[in-house]
């Protein structure tokens, strides 16, 4: 009888999630998922508190790059994984440190040449976008448990970018802060240069922009299920 029991819960489970994100159906994120390439590979390190977080943004992110990695861990030292990520890219961490270096049209060339590349040398390893997800204070934490994260050169966003953040679905230490979605896709708009970019703006992301708009639409999704955001339940008749 119990074995029964559990093969029904685990039936009726497998039929309340999405098969593709995982996710139960009424919380399903597939509609909001855009296929976008990526030149510069992308690395997520994200906090364990924020896995299976429904209003998380790196899975939408995750799925919609196509070049794209998560690993999770709170100290990164000695992760396996990301010390591949170090040997096989020449990365550098996203992160408004003291020594962050604001992103513009030079930017990648300044950084070849401050960690002793040069971009026309035929053995440059393909660049690595290194991002922490969690929340301030949590970001913090990984930062100053990973040696090896403080050694990256470090870039963050023009002021216009890094204050306009569309994230209300969840509280924020900072107001109009971004989501990894949002500073992502910005920074990977700054860093490629493509043609058609021309000057990013918080309404111009050049290839990224569809998947910004995307997550607009998600964040209005994710305030659907707040009582404020619902319709009234008609009051019965006393009669």
């Amino acid at each position: 009888m119990a074995t029964l029991l559990i093969v029904l819960y685990f039936s009726f489970m497998s039929r309340t999630l999405c098969p593709d994100c995982h996710r139960p159906q009424k919380a399903c994120i597939c509609s909001f998922i855009i296929s976008v390439f990526n030149s510069i590979h992308v690395v997520i390190l994200q906090h364990p508190s924020e896995v299976g977080q429904v209003k998380g943004t790196v899975a939408l992110l995750e799925n919609s790059l196509q070049s794209c990695q998560v690993i999770v861990g709170d100290d990164l030292s000695q992760d396996a994984d990301f010390s591949k990520v170090l040997e096989q890219y020449q990365s550098f961490l996203l992160y408004p440190g003291e020594n962050a270096q604001t992103l513009g049209s030079n930017t990648v060339s300044q950084l070849m040449v401050d960690n002793g590349c040069e971009k026309s040398q035929p053995t440059e390893k393909p660049l690595c976008l290194v991002m922490l997800d969690g929340t301030w204070k949590k970001a913090y934490r990984m930062f100053m448990l990973s040696k090896n994260i403080q050694k990256l050169p470090q870039v963050c966003l023009p002021q216009a970018l890094a204050n306009a953040g569309q994230y209300h679905i969840r509280k924020v230490a900072k107001k109009n802060a971004l989501s990894s979605l949002e500073a992502c896709c910005y920074a990977l708009a700054m860093l490629e240069e493509s043609s058609d970019t021309g000057k990013v703006s918080p309404t111009n992301a050049g290839k990224y922009q569809p998947l910004l708009e995307k997550f607009h639409k998600f964040n209005q999704f994710q305030l659907s299920f707040r009582p404020e955001h619902k319709a009234p339940m008609r009051k019965l008749d006393d009669s």
